[in-house]
């Protein structure tokens, strides 16, 4: 144990100056409060900084949030939860008959001895941050109670794929095995499925990072780790998924691209395999479309009154085009077939046209192109137009045929709705004037242009408010005068929400209405920024605009918006 005080280590360690700490001593000699809240409070440093000088000063080891969160499921289970959480500790490393335990007070003789009673091992000690404890508390146990409810999903797992005739429906996969599928990689496969649908993942990344294999889940847009198992399992993984989707499994130099369907009790979802040959080994994503958590709904997507009201008076127009743009997951389609359940009668034959088609919608018909064969989204417009057509959906625009039939086809007298990959509303017009589609017909066609993104919602169990500082503020590039006195608010992470502070996702919003200054700035070949300006002058508000407006009212964080928009200037 170190005989220098916590103050002169953190000076050592070049993390506070001598007038920091002289300041704090003296308001420590009126409150008589610990110098390391003192320290904190006034942000001369972090929890953790605290943390790390008191473990020097005790002689033992530190460890941080990462390193708590990296403890093995068979550690963590060696302590009861709820002496875990009662107490403050989690055990983080073992090895034989010895178990490390990170704890906020590792001084407490008492509870050391109760721990080696409760583990029957040895038990050394190790500093870590109440905060960090109580993260891991929430995130590791979690999985531990909830593995009960995903092997009874296991259980009823069941694996489909489309035919090969079409008129056969589809092939139970289930069952279908290999000598490299043996009985433990379908039951990691089957875990793996399984847990993804109860955490709401909406994508599985596995890949190859060292001497194991990652598996990371998409939840609420974000990569989380999951799960680690040994590089050995790899290709039994990576061949039953094949199997499954029915790519070639010899096939391991190009790219493949499969789908199959999990069944449930409760659920049925869709899942696109997407597989990629890299130096380490196969990379392989799969995305989740789960039918039974979907909205047909325009007012369950975040729009506001304002925003909603604009959306819905374009999409009952009787032609022209609807563009949504974003990059891949940022809710577009979902948004397109809000709208079509919203317009859609039995007045009106609408036909989609779609690549895959992702939810089955009564009321209209919908187009699975088939590249393969000649089915392409331009080859299948043409078609439509001999359907006597009222609206189209065309799931994207993705080259200068496609385009230019869908503008074609919206000055005729019919509806669009159609998806383009660009990251603001603005640029989706130069985007398409860069696609090869004449000014005069981009101006013309057009009659809304609305770019969109998800953020993370906080997380309503855990929900707390508190008060900015002018640093966080002015990072977030925010209108001082409009947040300086407001109260806002952020997750402290929970059971609920896996210890990230945020639960679910809503929408934000940049609507671009085509009025006539905006046509004639695309007719005259206007640049972005000209454009861009005219539309804000003219009432558009940016993406950023709309997500602080939902920081106002408490649906998300400033640190949210800044990760998922950009900062203007």
């Amino acid at each position: 144990m170190s005989s220098q005080k916590i103050g002169e280590i953190l000076i050592d360690q070049g993390v506070i100056s001598q007038e920091q700490l002289k300041q704090s001593l003296g308001e420590q000699r009126d409150s008589h409060a610990r110098l390391g809240d003192i320290l904190v409070s006034r942000g001369f440093v972090v929890e953790e900084d605290v943390y790390r000088a008191l473990a020097e000063q005790m002689g033992i080891d530190f460890f941080d949030n990462d390193a708590i969160l990296g403890a093995r499921e068979e550690v963590v289970r060696l302590i009861p939860e709820d002496f875990a959480k009662q107490n403050v500790l989690i055990a983080v490393q073992s090895e034989n008959s010895s178990v490390r335990v990170a704890m906020a007070d590792p001084d407490d003789i008492i509870i050391q001895d109760a721990l080696v009673k409760l583990t029957k091992m040895q038990v050394e000690p190790v500093l870590a941050t109440p905060s960090g404890i109580l993260q891991a508390i929430e995130q590791l146990y979690i999985r531990i109670r909830t593995q009960g409810e995903v092997n009874e999903v296991i259980g009823n797992l069941q694996f489909f794929v489309e035919a090969d005739n079409e008129e056969e429906g589809m092939v139970d996969m289930t069952s279908a095995t290999t000598e490299l599928a043996d009985a433990p990689i379908v039951k990691l496969v089957n875990m793996m499925i399984a847990e993804a649908l109860k955490e709401r993942s909406t994508d599985i990344h596995i890949e190859v990072q060292g001497d194991s294999v990652l598996v990371r889940y998409r939840i609420d847009g974000v990569l989380q780790d999951v799960m680690r198992p040994p590089r050995s399992s790899h290709q039994g993984i990576i061949s039953r998924l094949k199997i499954i989707s029915k790519l070639n499994i010899a096939e391991k130099r190009l790219p493949q691209d499969g789908r199959f369907t999990v069944i449930t009790p409760n659920q049925e979802v869709d899942v696109r395999v997407s597989l990629l040959p890299c130096v380490n080994g196969e990379k392989m994503v799969l995305r989740l479309l789960d039918k039974s958590s979907f909205t047909w709904n325009l007012t369950s997507l975040g729009f506001d009154d304002r925003d909603l009201k604009i959306f819905r008076r374009w999409i009952k127009q009787p032609y022209g085009m609807v563009i949504l743009s974003g990059p891949t997951g940022c809710g577009k389609s979902t948004t397109l077939y809000a709208a079509l359940n919203e317009i859609k009668s039995t007045e009106d034959n609408i036909t989609t046209v779609e690549d895959p088609v992702e939810y089955h919608m009564d009321g209209i018909n919908q187009v699975q192109v088939k590249p393969k064969i000649g089915l392409t989204f331009a080859s299948t417009i043409r078609h439509i137009l001999r359907q006597d057509p009222d609206k189209c959906l065309i799931g994207e625009i993705r080259d200068s045929e496609t385009a230019d039939i869908a503008v074609k086809f919206s000055l005729t007298g019919h509806l669009v709705f159609t998806t383009l990959h660009a990251n603001d509303a603005p640029s989706t017009i130069t985007r398409l004037i860069d696609i090869g589609v004449p000014e005069y017909l981009v101006g013309s066609c057009l009659n809304i242009v609305m770019a969109q993104r998800l953020v993370r919602k906080i997380c309503p169990n855990c929900k707390g408010s508190y008060k900015p500082e002018i640093e966080e503020l002015q990072d977030a590039g925010v209108n001082l005068e409009e947040f300086q006195d407001l109260e806002l608010y952020r997750g402290r992470g929970c059971v609920h929400c896996r210890g990230t502070g945020y639960f679910g996702r809503t929408g934000i919003f940049e609507i671009m209405e085509m009025r006539q200054p905006i046509r004639r700035l695309v007719f005259d070949n206007a640049n972005q920024e000209d454009i861009r300006d005219r539309a804000f002058a003219l009432g558009m508000r940016s993406l950023r605009e709309e997500g602080f407006n939902k920081v106002k009212r408490g649906v998300t964080t400033l640190q949210e918006i800044q990760r998922i928009t950009v900062q203007e200037y």
